[in-house]
């Protein structure tokens, strides 16, 4: 299948959440040999118009970001000369979703839109204009779906597909020490650590151990409160890890606790779940997190640092696991394969089948 990618900005321009998810959407059709190309601002050097990586084409429609009147004025017509089967656009900034829809006519070819919502979903003439043009929009979590719905989306047109994760690349890895409990995200002011601490503080005569992986401008302050709850020799502050490391973690760790008070999709909460950790999570309205353990057993959704601690203490009873077989729907072929169906129904729509 020949797909176009359309996102003025990519991961090579900034590097946020949304820019990642769709680097890896690309990466993901690219690795089961479809036809990827990435139609975005240049960002390489040199005079050459397109630029390949990891199996996906990027083309520059515009010399750079400060050429975005340039990029939209010949994004439809570039698509055309195209020919894609698909076309595939983000939903920021919300002016390219206009021009890759008159694409998406010239081309006659299906328009789908990935809507993150790292940013979360503003509510402005043009946000609105963009939820009536795609054939479909693709959230990360219900909670996105949510948001969208509210500034005007069809409900009906609105589909779930979660970030994906590689459950072979879990096996693989061995399983690291044993933890009791472990913590992983960047440590800025939306990571809510605190109400991990003043749980684990209530245990403080039991018999347990904890890891938190990630840096960033608070990890001071949460390694301070540490020492004030005086559980500072049990909690350990491992600083950022790669990948690897972190799975060989989760495989070693019992418990993983998400206490973030923002999330649009607990991405490192699902790699610890699939490698055996039991899920607890403290509700926030804006966190999708919760939306993982619903309705499965070795998970828990708590609301206070006192519910955080009995669930602690609950999980101890459950049994401790490697790897979780429940979570291979998560696994990058079986979300390649929801993005496929949602390309092919499209086009059956449309008539192009």
């Amino acid at each position: 299948m020949r797909i176009a990618f359309v996102s003025f900005e990519t991961v090579y321009h900034r590097d946020t959440e949304t820019s990642q998810r769709f680097r890896t959407v690309c990466e993901l059709f690219a690795a089961r040999g479809h036809d990827v190309n990435c139609y975005c601002a240049g960002f390489w050097a040199g005079e050459e118009s397109a630029f390949e990586r990891n199996g996906v084409t990027y083309h520059a429609v515009s010399s750079g970001t400060e050429a975005r009147s340039s990029f939209l004025l010949r994004l439809p017509f570039v698509l055309a000369t195209a020919s894609p089967d698909v076309i595939h656009a983000s939903a920021q900034p919300s002016s390219q979703v206009l021009a890759a829809s008159w694409g998406s006519t010239l081309a006659r070819a299906p328009l789908v839109l990935e809507w993150y919502g790292d940013d979360g979903v503003s509510d402005t003439r043009w946000s609105r204009l963009a939820t009536g043009r795609p054939g479909r929009i693709v959230t990360p979590s219900e909670l996105v779906g949510t948001w969208v719905r509210e500034i005007g989306a069809d409900g009906d047109i609105v589909d779930t597909v979660p970030n994906p994760i590689d459950c072979e690349r879990i096996h693989r890895v061995e399983p690291g020490e044993a933890v009791d409990v472990i913590y992983a995200r960047r440590l800025d002011e939306g990571a809510n650590l605190e109400s991990l601490l003043l749980g684990l503080a209530e245990l403080r005569g039991r018999d347990w151990s904890a890891k938190v992986v990630g840096d960033g401008p608070e990890r001071e302050t949460y390694e301070r409160l540490a020492r004030d709850l005086r559980i500072e020799d049990r909690v350990t502050f491992v600083g950022d890890l790669d990948l690897e490391e972190r799975i060989a973690a989760y495989r070693g760790a019992h418990v993983f606790a998400q206490t973030a008070d923002h999330c649009v999709f607990p991405t490192e909460m699902l790699w610890a779940l699939a490698a055996g950790c039991v899920g607890i999570v403290e509700y926030h309205a804006n966190s999708s997190a919760h939306e993982l353990v619903e309705g499965w057993d070795r998970g828990f959704r708590t609301t206070s640092e006192d519910e955080l601690a009995e669930a602690i203490l609950a999980a101890g009873d459950l049994e401790h696991r490697e790897y979780d077989e429940a979570f291979a729907e998560y696994d990058r072929s079986a979300v390649a394969d929801r993005y496929l169906e949602l390309y092919r129904t499209l086009q059956e729509a449309q008539g192009l089948l």
